[in-house]
């Protein structure tokens, strides 16, 4: 009885020690797994600092996004590249975004953590510029903010359907005619319609 007792409890050990073997191999296996992914990640942001010194930025854009689809978390090196090929793809408030990303992990002592901090002040002053731009921009007198004078008639022919009282739409299966709505079946428009078509004010007429 002993003598079986004996054998029962040396299978379970071997058993129990077996399992516990084949666990530690996975885990082996799942470390040596995830070194192996870094590595590639590795590889690949070497890959993507060799394009942006080779001023290859739109490649290197294309091979940081693919690396942005297939990383869980993203390596404080890749902020820094993404940061930087983005300045010199003009996308100025990308790069002060990433740049600043990086320089919040790494402060003033990451290996790239200078050239961060000069790229990033010159990206904002690119950035306050487009935006000084924009001002301007929206500041331009355009002609939508004024009434047009018609001339002596006081009609102009109507641009939807350039006078032909009828919209013709080319379509796969052919073309398809529509009776227009803007100008009553006229051909024209008086110039106060006329102009509020031209300020996307004037309804069509659906009857």
């Amino acid at each position: 009885m002993r003598k079986w007792g004996f054998l029962l409890m040396t299978f379970m050990v071997s058993t129990a020690l077996h399992a516990q073997t084949q666990q530690e191999k996975l885990r082996e296996l799942e470390i040596q797994r995830q070194a192996e992914k870094q590595r590639a990640i590795d590889r690949q942001i070497d890959s993507v600092a060799i394009l942006i010194n080779r001023q290859q930025y739109e490649a290197a854009d294309a091979k940081i996004l693919d690396l942005l689809k297939n990383v869980r978390s993203v390596p404080s090196d890749l902020t820094f590249y993404l940061g930087k090929n983005s300045f010199y793809l003009n996308k100025f408030k990308q790069s002060v975004d990433w740049l600043n990303k990086y320089i919040q992990l790494k402060g003033t002592a990451g290996q790239f953590s200078e050239e961060a901090i000069n790229l990033k002040a010159n990206a904002e002053v690119e950035l306050l510029k487009e935006k000084q731009l924009e001002a301007k921009q929206a500041a331009q007198i355009l002609s939508k903010d004024f009434d047009i004078d018609c001339g002596p008639t006081g009609k102009v022919a109507c641009p939807v359907c350039n006078g032909s009282t009828v919209i013709i739409k080319k379509t796969y299966l052919g073309e398809t005619y529509k009776t227009c709505g803007y100008c009553n079946h006229t051909g024209a428009l008086s110039c106060e319609d006329f102009n509020k078509l031209m300020r996307g004010q004037l309804k069509a007429n659906t009857q």
